[in-house]
């Protein structure tokens, strides 16, 4: 794994046989890592620089400036990308491909550039779902095709959490919830934002986690059951540290009720994520009657890009991941 993470470029003294750099580029967050000829990550670098407090004309100079020293080492080095880099907002917005869709039609859908320097960067596509209930992803298609599974239900958390189906190694359909949306718009922005306060005890914030994901299944609904986190701290029945606990817990469990309900029951649930939301997302899964298995969301995306490209002829590794 990547020696560190941080906000500042590393030296490239530590790259051995460096096959490309890899850029998880989304509406948030800039990393990117720097990616050995045998799949290993030799050395990573982030930063709060995401598409959205990027100006349309400062994609380059951000990844210029990040990757500088991988970039003046290693000339010619691939630049590979997926998210919301490739969006209408991104650096250049790259058509999706329609769902079912397989490793073959996103990797031949790639957008290749060339930047100062002669480098050359290649976006990976979204996916799309038509239809009446139309939805999209930019980034997730990466991280599913690095889970290398032929049939599954890939659950990916996030600010719009994706549910997907994967048969015979293509993903077939998905379904987005605007879970951690709703919850940072419930706690920095509505009338909730009012009694909570910071959560300060780990076994208190578990104990209201579980009362939210009871709530979620509780009569009412989650728009009457969200409004209990202030009547019920207004009552003495909640103490304001764990109005956040609570509302994570229902909007979580109202997000695996429903994906639950509609996703195949045939198929093994894989959770890709990691530290207190893979917990908090397989407790919810197991409340609702189901199993999962754990994937590395950032072993996976870097698994997925570097497939998307060597499909597309971009990169030659010694040994495929």
């Amino acid at each position: 794994m990547a020696d560190s993470m941080n906000d500042t470029c590393p030296s490239s003294s530590r790259a051995d046989r460096p096959a490309c750099v890899a850029v998880d580029w989304g509406t948030s967050r800039f990393r990117a890592h720097l990616v050995g000829e045998d799949g290993r990550l030799l050395d990573g670098v982030a930063s709060d620089e995401g598409m959205g407090r990027v100006a349309p004309d400062g994609f380059e100079a951000v990844l210029t400036r990040m990757c500088a020293p991988w970039l003046a080492a290693h000339p010619g080095i691939p630049v590979l990308m997926a998210g919301m880099v490739g969006s209408r907002n991104g650096w250049r917005e790259v058509p999706y491909v329609p769902c079912p869709a397989g490793p073959d039609e996103i990797a031949a859908a790639m957008m290749s550039f060339e930047i100062a320097g002669g480098t050359t960067v290649r976006i990976v596509p979204g996916l799309v779902v038509d239809g009446p209930e139309a939805d999209v992803m930019r980034g997730e298609e990466t991280q599913i095709l690095g889970c290398g599974l032929d049939d599954a239900v890939v659950v990916l958390p996030g600010t719009h959490s994706k549910w997907a189906t994967v048969r015979d190694g293509r993903i077939e359909s998905f379904r987005t919830f605007m879970t951690g949306e709703v919850f940072a718009l419930f706690t920095r922005q509505s009338v909730l934002r009012l009694l909570r306060e910071p959560p300060v005890d780990t076994p208190v914030e578990r104990a209201a986690f579980r009362r939210g994901l009871a709530a979620a299944s509780a009569d009412g609904g989650l728009l009457n059951r969200a409004f209990h986190a202030r009547s019920a701290v207004l009552r003495g029945r909640m103490a304001p540290q764990e109005v956040d606990s609570y509302l994570s817990g229902l909007l979580i469990g109202a997000e695996v009720g429903a994906a639950k309900r509609l996703a195949p029951a045939d198929l093994p649930i894989v959770l890709v994520a990691d530290g207190v939301v893979a917990e908090e997302y397989r407790e919810a899964i197991a409340a609702a009657g189901g199993d999962v298995t754990l994937v590395d969301p950032q072993r996976s995306f870097v698994d997925g890009l570097i497939r998307i490209a060597r499909l597309a002829g971009e990169v030659s590794l010694d040994r495929a991941r």
